[in-house]
């Protein structure tokens, strides 16, 4: 059996120290990097939620845009080929809470009663 010195036992502590000091150090600078990646995170949260609202605007416009384009044609051929007598474009209504959106609404009460909705 082999006899430890007391500087060889010395010699063991201070590795010993030195490898947690730079675990210590790879310790905070992985908290660093971990308090990095969560901000970069809450960013990439924060542009994602702005890109969607201005996509979904984009579409809302598009929508807009597309239903005015067509709605002159619809009204025409509404009244001329089906009778229609009203002609109600982005008609909302609303039940339990909830809210729908008709691109067109048509009636004609006078003999046909019938009512058309037009989706764009």
């Amino acid at each position: 059996m082999n006899t430890v010195t007391y500087e060889e036992v010395l010699s063991l502590f201070k590795e010993t120290d030195l490898r947690m000091q730079e675990t210590d150090r790879q310790m905070r600078e992985t908290g660093h990097q971990i308090e990095e990646l969560g901000y970069r995170f809450r960013e990439l949260e924060r542009v994602t939620k702005e890109q969607s609202k201005q996509i979904s605007g984009i579409g809302n416009k598009f929508g807009y845009f597309t239903e005015g384009l067509a709605l002159p044609s619809m009204e025409r051929i509404l009244t001329e080929q089906f009778g229609m007598t009203t002609i109600m474009p982005r008609a909302r209504t609303r039940k339990n809470g909830e809210e729908i959106e008709i691109d067109v609404l048509a009636t004609a009460n006078e003999g046909i009663n019938l009512a058309m909705v037009v989706e764009v």
